[in-house]
């Protein structure tokens, strides 16, 4: 994999940094690879549960920061290879829409207007789409992701929590780098980014671009094409204004495309034992050519397409003086994506091709105000988005009339349309120290949100025989408003240890999707309840942080296929989580890091009645008691590097980490068809880097063992015979990436 690289500073073994820490100003100050003895771990760096600049330690929440380095080494360029080193986050893709999910929450529904529950961010401004989400990292700073409900500082779609990525900005300094990677699929990648003062000081400057190519992880066995290949390009230029000493404004453009045959429908097999309707036409599927297929290759007569573009512009001004902050973020984003799969999983032309379309164009502004004293500081925000969103969802009912005959030739399922969506929150938070050490924290948001769809549903009549096609208009608006306090308490010890409570209260506005016949979807709403503690010890030589949660959802919003095979969208009436989060780095010597992460979560319906119409017969079910949609009850990583320093040479770091993820269901009904067992990844790597930190190398290998498992499945629709579809993780992957700095 393609991967961000940058000088490592300080002792070796920071080569691979503790999830859910960075490293120390004063570790950064160290330019030699003599091993040192461990720094004092005061951390600063900005984080989205605060939106202020804080230390780590000292932040009363749930939060992981993985830098450049950290995630360049372990082959990390993408949110969905995070989720191995962040605890409780899940990632998966649909059709190429992102599904994330963190303690259990996320997004379940791919219907055209849905969002996700986790917010994701690119220097503080939303990517709104969960299409758009799945743009690769590079010339990334650092990435931060924070778990727990955002209902104050991040109203909008935050009841899970945010990922807030980083992007580097341009040094003082002129300086660059170069990486070239290949790999096995005959990957090959460019990544590079240089920058500096091109007026001084004034007018500071970077340009960074980002190429990857690669053969398909499988192949249509039917036509010989590679699928879930990948051809993706990223541009992005910065600019840095410095007009006075208290005032910088950071100017950035960005761009991406692809093209390509990636983000392919699976097929894992029936649902139940009667043949596909594809099958009675003559269809073959893969299992009824290959003894034991891979899940990775497809047998059908329709190659996967994925075609899409997006573009942005974000500037932010930040106006710092004495004890007061101002900050405004206006964001700019422009996305659009053609993808195109074969449903009915056959080898002959059914009525299987789905095509989704989609054109999004957003715009944001921020505004921060905050103000520091010695014992207490005070945040103040407004906030503004605005989305138009086009789309079309349509599957060419092609040979139907074959099997029903009174459908006419070229009739069409269609969704079509457009949502407007314009958004408001104003918030307001404080912290004061009540005593030495002891800090209370309040806030409260206000939201609201208007969401106006306009478009229509057509399909054929085929319940009733006559084989008439009908358009049902589906235009509909609803608005929605609401109050989410925030409440934390936080005390630290004499030996730097941190220990906090906090309550909160999340919202998510509610659903209007395009072209759909299901009505308004409600908002959702959670109180969460958490207790933490966070610190070091022997000497700095371990640390901990470690969580205990509780949350109460209502109205959780869950997405199915119903019984007349469109995709709906509904309120499950009450859910509960409960979990404990652990994370531990110990420096066991000054070259040998160990770090360790385990979690457990219970995360069910309290009360859900709804309908099951991919088991004929059952009908109404009571869902009280199953499991939430990908939240496996344990999960556990551990990972390790050793360091050798050379003398007159550079270091060898070697490093490796192991991560198990429990039995988890794809569905609110605990299929057994919608399911993927227990499973651990093994990662591995090696990287070299000279004394003067110019060059250096990396090998590296992904899914050391080639797991075979599943990333998502969905049970279709009865039209296709409840086929299961999805996609997969990635097989085993390896390579070498030469690194030049300058």
């Amino acid at each position: 994999m393609l991967k961000v690289f940058r000088r490592t500073y300080g002792w070796p073994s920071l080569m691979i940094l503790p999830v859910g820490f960075m490293v120390s100003p004063a570790v950064l100050a160290q330019t030699d690879t003599t091993v040192r003895e461990r720094q004092p771990a005061e951390i600063t760096e900005i984080i989205t549960s605060t939106r202020k600049v804080e230390s780590l330690y000292r932040t009363a929440a749930s939060v992981n920061a993985l830098n450049a380095d950290r995630m360049s080494e372990t082959g990390i360029d993408s949110i969905e290879d995070i989720q191995y080193l962040v605890p409780n986050l899940s990632v998966g893709d649909q059709f190429g829409v992102s599904r994330i999910f963190i303690r259990g929450i996320g997004l379940t529904s791919i219907d055209l207007g849905a969002d996700g529950a986790v917010a994701v961010l690119l220097d503080s401004a939303a990517i709104a789409r969960p299409a758009a989400q799945m743009t690769g990292f590079f010339d990334v700073e650092r990435v931060e992701v924070l778990r727990g409900p955002q209902g104050t500082l991040y109203g909008r779609g935050a009841t899970a929590g945010a990922i807030n990525i980083i992007s580097k900005k341009p040094t003082d300094d002129f300086e660059g780098y170069a990486n070239l990677t290949y790999g096995n699929y005959d990957h090959y990648g460019v990544e590079a980014a240089m920058g500096g003062p091109l007026i001084g000081d004034v007018v500071l400057g970077r340009v960074a671009v980002k190429y990857d190519n690669r053969d398909g992880y499988g192949k249509n066995l039917f036509t010989g094409n590679d699928i879930d290949d990948q051809d993706r390009l990223s541009l992005r230029a910065s600019l840095t204004l410095r007009p006075s000493s208290t005032l910088t404004v950071d100017l950035v453009g960005d761009y991406h495309r692809e093209d390509d045959n990636n983000y392919a429908f699976h097929f894992f097999g029936a649902t139940t034992q009667d043949p596909l309707l594809a099958q009675v036409l003559g269809g073959k599927t893969i299992f009824d050519v290959y003894d034991d297929p891979d899940f990775h290759d497809l047998f059908s007569n329709e190659d996967p397409l994925n075609d899409r573009e997006g573009y942005g512009f974000t500037g932010t001004i930040n106006w710092d003086k004495d004890r007061w902050n101002f900050k405004s973020i206006s964001s700019f984003r422009d996305f659009d994506r053609v993808n195109v799969a074969d449903l009915d999983v056959t080898d002959i032309s059914a009525f299987g091709k789905i095509i989704y379309t989609e054109d999004s164009t957003t715009f944001s502004q921020d505004f921060l105000l905050s103000y520091t004293e010695a014992k207490y500081d005070v945040l103040v925000g407004a906030t503004y988005f605005n989305e138009r969103l086009d789309g079309t969802v349509q599957v060419p009912l092609t040979n139907i009339d074959l099997i029903f005959p009174t459908v006419p030739p070229g009739s069409n399922f269609l969704q079509e349309g457009r949502i407007d969506i314009d958004a408001f929150g104003a918030f307001i938070q404080g912290t004061y120290e009540l005593l030495p050490n002891l800090r209370a924290t309040a806030g409260v948001r206000y939201s609201y949100e208007k969401r106006k769809g306009v478009g229509s549903f057509s399909f054929v009549d085929t319940v009733a025989g006559t084989g008439d096609p009908f358009t049902i208009p589906t235009d509909k608006s609803e608005s929605w408003n609401a109050v989410t306090p925030k409440f934390v308490l936080d005390y630290t010890f004499a030996n730097d240890m941190l220990v906090y409570g906090s309550v909160s209260r999340g919202f998510k506005s509610g659903v209007v999707n395009i072209g759909s016949l299901n009505p308004v979807i409600d908002p959702e709403f959670v109180w969460a309840y958490e207790i933490g503690t966070k610190g070091t010890a022997l000497n700095n030589f371990l640390r901990y942080s470690a969580a205990a949660f509780y949350y109460d959802y209502s109205n959780l919003q869950v997405g199915r296929v119903n019984e007349q095979s469109t995709i709906t969208t509904e309120n499950a009436a009450s859910a509960e989580n409960f979990g404990i989060e652990l994370q531990t780095d110990f420096q066991l010597t000054p070259r040998f890091l160990v770090e360790t992460s385990f979690t457990w979560l219970d995360a069910t319906f309290t009360s859900f009645d709804t309908f099951e119409p991919n088991r004929p017969g059952l009908g109404e079910q009571n869902l009280s008691g199953n499991h939430l949609p990908n939240a496996p009850k344990f999960t556990f990583m551990v990972g390790a590097a050793y360091n050798q320093p050379i003398d007159n040479f550079g270091t060898i770091t070697v490093s490796g980490d192991v991560s198990w993820t429990d039995d988890l269901f794809f569905s609110e009904f605990n299929n057994s068809d919608a399911f993927q067992s227990a499973y651990a990844l093994v990662n591995a790597g090696l990287r070299f880097e000279s004394e003067n930190n110019r060059w250096g190398f990396d090998v590296f290998a992904r899914n050391l063992a080639n797991k075979e498992a599943i990333a998502n499945n969905i049970v279709a629709a009865p039209l296709f015979s409840f086929a299961r579809v999805g996609s997969t993780i990635a097989p085993r992957t390896y390579g070498a990436t030469l690194r030049l700095n300058f």
